[in-house]
């Protein structure tokens, strides 16, 4: 089948074509029946006479959200007919064929609004039918479109895209670890990862030393209503940079990529400007100030960086200090200056890109020098034999050349439901869990077999 698409069928006047899409509406005028015909690149009329007999008789039956095949001639509409809200609606097409190639049953939620007065269950459950509706249509079409404009970008900037694996080891990144138990190694867990964080630095050791990927993350966070268990994140690690490198690169992709995508919007500030933490909480209480001039306005988009953030925050119930946001940032402080009794008053070098009071990126300058790095372990509570047990592969790896690097980390579902202007990141998502982390399609998370759970060593235990 030679099928033509409906943004193509205005140049076609005059020529007979086969359409193929759902059917989106449905209008009968006494003896003559419109169906609205959509498929993924619009919407088209198509006209049923009694004249076309095949078409006009199997038509009939036809209702919303039917798949059909159509054959007919385009034709103009009558210039009082004509429709300039679509660029279709100069024309219609006269059926002369019509096939059913699935019929539908009624659907149990409407999609012909932008869907926010439906709840999330009826939404989540039936969310390839939500996927229907044209917002959502729209948000997952722009996101596509700037993830590939970020690809082009960084590849011009002479960046080279490396996947990471996502079976690897658990690592402290802040969050609990998704683990996964190996049925070949009994009592043996990989776990899913929260960021590529070890291996986009052990690539900066390999000589890559300008990667990126659009890297699938995994965090087993408690329930909360704008966090998802996996999410998509822009992950770049530069070598031999300083901080400024960093920020004014990421400045430019996402200036140019509003520029290009979002033309309504307005940057607030070029370049984005730099606020300490501690002036941010003095000034604002946050360390994610919304900095608009005016918060009712959609369109105004104002980016900061928040940098030079505390190294360390002391963890009250385990009675311990903890990196603020992971250990292998580089803090701005001599050798000798770095110690636990002095942990409170320690600056790391990393830096926040907040825009409209959501945080949609963080990253910083690394450590490179292993012993600095094996201090700030211990620091934070580990033993000696712990480090080398969870780290000695990348303080091994540190002992043969490792260039000074640095990095970051952008939530792409977050800045896209910012650009948007979507309350939430399920609406630039395709497939989102709801706010209690449950998929109600697949009914997941699902128990398993006995004879799963025994090829993997395990025994489920109601303690």
């Amino acid at each position: 089948m030679t099928r033509t698409l409906t943004e193509e069928t205005p140049h076609n006047i005059g020529e007979r074509v086969t359409i193929a899409g759902w059917v989106d509406t449905r209008r009968d005028h006494g003896k003559i029946v419109f169906l609205d015909v959509r498929d993924r690149k619009g919407i088209v009329q198509v006209v049923f006479t009694p004249e076309a007999s095949q078409a006009y008789e199997a038509v009939r039956a036809v209702r919303s959200e039917w798949v059909v095949q159509i054959e007919g001639t385009v034709q103009e509409r009558p210039e009082k007919l004509k429709n300039a809200q679509i660029p279709t609606g100069g024309i219609e097409i006269a059926a002369e064929n019509l096939v059913v190639l699935t019929s539908a049953n009624t659907l149990p939620l409407p999609i012909n609004t932008d869907g926010y007065e439906i709840g999330e269950d009826v939404r989540l459950k039936y969310r390839y039918l939500d996927l229907r509706r044209k917002r959502l249509q729209r948000n997952l079409k722009i996101r596509h479109q700037g993830i590939q404009f970020i690809r082009n970008f960084l590849t011009q900037e002479g960046f080279v895209e490396i996947e990471t694996p996502v079976l690897s080891k658990s690592t402290p990144e802040g969050a609990r670890d998704f683990l996964v138990p190996s049925r070949l190694y009994a009592g043996k867990f990989y776990a899913l990862p929260q960021s590529p964080q070890q291996y986009k630095q052990l690539l900066q050791v390999a000589g890559f030393e300008r990667y990126f990927q659009i890297a699938r993350c995994f965090r087993d966070e408690d329930p909360r209503a704008d966090r998802q268990p996996e999410f998509t994140q822009l992950d770049i690690e530069m070598s031999f940079v300083e901080q400024e490198d960093v920020l004014e690169l990421i400045e430019r992709l996402y200036i140019q990529l509003v520029e290009k995508f979002f033309l309504e919007k307005r940057i607030q500030k070029k370049p984005f400007p730099r606020i300490t933490y501690t002036e941010a909480m003095e000034k604002w209480g946050s360390d994610k100030p919304d900095l608009r001039e005016n918060k009712e306005d959609p369109n105004e988009l104002a980016f900061v960086w928040i940098v030079d953030f505390p190294a360390f925050e002391w963890k009250e119930r385990e009675q311990r200090w903890d990196a603020v946001h992971h250990p292998f940032t580089k803090i701005r402080s001599t050798k000798s200056e770095i110690r636990k009794e002095n942990a409170e008053n320690l600056t790391a070098c990393q830096y926040d890109l907040v825009l409209n009071g959501f945080e949609i990126g963080g990253g910083s300058i690394r450590e490179t020098d292993p012993a600095v790095l094996e201090t700030v372990f211990e620091m934070m509570g580990n033993k000696k034999e712990e480090i080398r047990e969870k780290f000695g592969h990348l303080l091994e790896a540190f002992e043969y050349g490792v260039p000074p690097h640095g990095g970051l980390a952008s939530g792409l579902d977050r800045l896209f439901a910012v650009l948007l202007g979507e309350a939430s990141i399920r609406e630039v998502m395709a497939f989102p869990k709801t706010g209690d982390a449950r998929d109600l399609m697949m009914d997941a998370p699902s128990e398993v077999s006995e004879q799963q759970l025994k090829e993997l060593h395990l025994r489920v235990s109601d303690r």
